[in-house]
C-alpha cells in the first residue's frame, strides 16, 4: 500500500508504536508519533536517539490528519475519535506488524487463539532457536517487529497475534498461520458479537496460497464452523486429542504422533515438559509449526522436553504449610481457567475476579463443583461473581485487594490442597497488568512464610 504522501503518524508510543516510528524514519519517511497518555521513559530515549519528533499527553489532530498514513497501536479501539476522524478522511490506518511486513522477505510463523498463544509462540521460538535457525521474536510477546525489522535480520520470525493486531492487517501474509482455539473474549471490542470476534482471528488466513500452512485445532466448534464457510488456499494441519483420518497431530496412549510432510514421528506425552490437556495442544502446535520450517524431529522431542514454563501461565509459585500456590494470573478469560482447572488435581481454593469483559461463567460451573471447595473473590466489584457462585461451592469471600485475597486463600486452604489465581477476568480494576497482578500475588504467597 502506497502512502498519499510522506508523512506517517504513528498513535501510541509502546513498544509495537516506538519499533514502527523507527522503521519508517529509516525508510525515509516524515515520522511523527502521538500517544494520548505518558511515553516511557525508554521509548522515549529510543525515539529521541533517532530524531524522531513526538508529543504525549494529547493528541495533535491537525498535524495527525495530514498523514498519509497511520500506524496504530493495538489497543487503540476504532470507535476512538482520532481514528473514526482519520476513517472519515479515507486516510489509511495499519498495525505495526502490516507495516513491518513490507520490509522483509523472512518467513512469518504467525500464532492466534484465545487461549493458549502464547505457551504456543515461545515454545515455537525456543524449539527454532534450538534448532540454529537465525529467528525473532515478536508480536504480543517478544520485542517489536517493526524494530528488529529496522536494526536485525532474521530469516523467520515467530509472531504472537492478538484479534486487535490482526484487525489492521490487509497485505501481511503468514507463512505458518496458528489457530489454537476460539472462545468468547474482549467481546466489547467487537460490538459484543461472536462472529465479528471469529472473523477477526481467521484473518491470520488472509493472503495464504497453497505453499503456506494452516494449523488448527480440530475439536474446536467455532473453528469448524467458521472454516465451512470459507475456501482456504493453504495446506492443512489440524492437531486433536483423538486422531481422525486428516489428523497430524494426535494422542495414542502415553504418545503424542506427529504426521509431518518430512515424516512420522512420535514423542512420549510424560517427556513434555508442560502438563495438562492444554499443554499438549500448546505442544502439538508447536511441533507442527517447527516441522514446517523444516526442523528435524529429534530437535523438536527434545525442545519440547526442556522447554521452561511461561511466567503467569499456571506458574508454581511455592508450597506453604502444605498448600501449593499457582499464578495463573494470564487466564483473562473463562475458558483459560478452565484450561487451568482441567489440569488440577488436589482440591482447589480459586482466586477469581477483575474487570469482566461480559464473562459467563457456566464453561467452568462443571470444574468448580467437581474441584473448587473455595472461591475467594478479588476485584473492585464481585458482585457479578458472588451471585453466580454464591450457592455451588461450600465457602466464597469477597476481598478487594491482593493481600486480602491471599490471605483469606491461606485461610480456607488445607494441607494438600492447591490456591490457584486464575482470574477469569482483566486485571485493569486494580492492577497496571495481568502481570502486575501476578507478581503482586507471587510477593503476597512469599510473605505467608
Amino acid at each position: 500500500m502506497e502512502t498519499k504522501n510522506n508523512n506517517i503518524v504513528v498513535l501510541g508510543g509502546g513498544e509495537s508504536g516506538a519499533g514502527a516510528a523507527v522503521l519508517a524514519h529509516l525508510k525515509g519517511f516524515n515520522v511523527w508519533l502521538s500517544d494520548a497518555g505518558d511515553i516511557k521513559e525508554k521509548y522515549r530515549e529510543l525515539l529521541d536517539g533517532y530524531g524522531i519528533a513526538w508529543e504525549q499527553g494529547h493528541h495533535t489532530m491537525e498535524r495527525i490528519l495530514a498523514a498519509g498514513e497511520v500506524i496504530k497501536s493495538p489497543g487503540i479501539p476504532d470507535t476512538a475519535p482520532v481514528i473514526v476522524a482519520l476513517r472519515e478522511r479515507g486516510i489509511p490506518v495499519v498495525s505495526e506488524i502490516e507495516f513491518a511486513g513490507r520490509y522483509t522477505d523472512a518467513k512469518m510463523v504467525c500464532i492466534t487463539g484465545s487461549n493458549g498463544k502464547t505457551t504456543t509462540t515461545l515454545l515455537t521460538y525456543h524449539i527454532l532457536q534450538q534448532a540454529g535457525l537465525n529467528v525473532g521474536l515478536a508480536g504480543n510477546v517478544g520485542r517489536s517487529l517493526a524494530l528488529q525489522v529496522a536494526t536485525e535480520k532474521h530469516d523467520v520470525y515467530v509472531i504472537e497475534l492478538s484479534s486487535f493486531q490482526l484487525d489492521n492487517m490487509y497485505d501481511f501474509k503468514a507463512n505458518v498461520a496458528v489457530i489454537m482455539n476460539i472462545t468468547p473474549d474482549h467481546l466489547d471490542r467487537y460490538d459484543h458479537k461472536m462472529e465479528l470476534y471469529t472473523a477477526a482471528k481467521f484473518r491470520i488466513l488472509q493472503n495464504q496460497t497453497p505453499d503456506d500452512a494452516f494449523i488448527y485445532l480440530q475439536s474446536d466448534p467455532v473453528i469448524a464452523a467458521q472454516m465451512a464457510k470459507m475456501h482456504i488456499e493453504a495446506r492443512q494441519f489440524p492437531f486433536a486429542e483423538e486422531k481422525t483420518d486428516s489428523t497430524a497431530a494426535y494422542v495414542e496412549g502415553d504418545n503424542i504422533v506427529f504426521n509431518t510432510p518430512s515424516g512420522q514421528f512420535t514423542m512420549r506425552r510424560s517427556d513434555l515438559s508442560l502438563h495438562g490437556l492444554h499443554n499438549i495442544y500448546n505442544s502439538m502446535a508447536a511441533g507442527l509449526s517447527a516441522s514446517l520450517v523444516n526442523v528435524k524431529s529429534d530437535v523438536i522431542r527434545r525442545s519440547l522436553a526442556d522447554f521452561e514454563a511461561v511466567e503467569h501461565r499456571l506458574e508454581y509459585v511455592d508450597t506453604i504449610a502444605g498448600v501449593r500456590y499457582i499464578n495463573d494470573s494470564k487466564a483473562t478469560n473463562v475458558n483459560s481457567c478452565w484450561y487451568a482447572l482441567e489440569s488440577m488435581t488436589t482440591p482447589v481454593v480459586l482466586i477469581l475476579g477483575g474487570k469482566d469483559k461480559g464473562n459467563d461463567y457456566t464453561e467452568i460451573e462443571p470444574f468448580v463443583k467437581q474441584k473448587v471447595k473455595a472461591i475467594v473473590c478479588m476485584g473492585k466489584d464481585n458482585e457479578k461473581l458472588l451471585r453466580f457462585f454464591g450457592d455451588k461451592v461450600p465457602a466464597i469471600v469477597d476481598t478487594h485487594s491482593v493481600q486480602d485475597a491471599v490471605a483469606e486463600a491461606a485461610r480456607l486452604a488445607s494441607a494438600g490442597d492447591t490456591v490457584l489465581l486464575s482470574p477469569c477476568c482483566a486485571s485493569f480494576d486494580l492492577f497496571a497488568s495481568y502481570e502486575d497482578r501476578g507478581r503482586q500475588f507471587k510477593q503476597q504467597v512469599k510473605n505467608l512464610k
